[in-house]
């Protein structure tokens, strides 16, 4: 049976309890209830430079990463803290990307490798 409404406002608190990751209410989420854990033993990630469209700014860019959320917004925190610059995360036709101001080549192979995740 498939509901034509929305639940807009109820004074259960029960009902009103929202998924943490879509912000839809719990009884209409749609989002997969067993996460698979990431097994990140066989993840290879690609290392590259990028200047194009970046007003002649590197960018270095972590490609091949799994889509997960949490798990990116973690290791690009970790990621830009070690090598003090800014950075971002993306998750586009289902790879994840992590986006780090400047060379860091290098300093990226180092910290990915001591997290167990091996890079091209």
């Amino acid at each position: 049976m498939t509901k034509d409404t929305e639940l807009v406002y109820s004074t259960d608190n029960s009902i009103n309890k929202r998924c943490d990751r879509c912000k839809k209410i719990i009884a209409e989420c749609s989002c997969d209830k067993k996460l698979q854990p990431l097994n990140i033993d066989n993840l290879r990630a690609v290392l590259r430079i990028e200047k194009a469209h970046r007003g002649g700014k590197d960018v270095t860019v972590i490609d091949k990463l799994p889509p997960d959320e949490t798990f990116l917004k973690n290791l690009a925190q970790r990621l830009k803290k070690q090598c003090g610059t800014g950075g971002t995360f993306k998750i586009s036709d289902n790879t994840g990307c992590i986006e780090i101001q400047g060379d860091k080549r290098e300093q990226l192979r180092k910290e990915l490798e001591k997290q167990g995740i091996k890079c091209r």
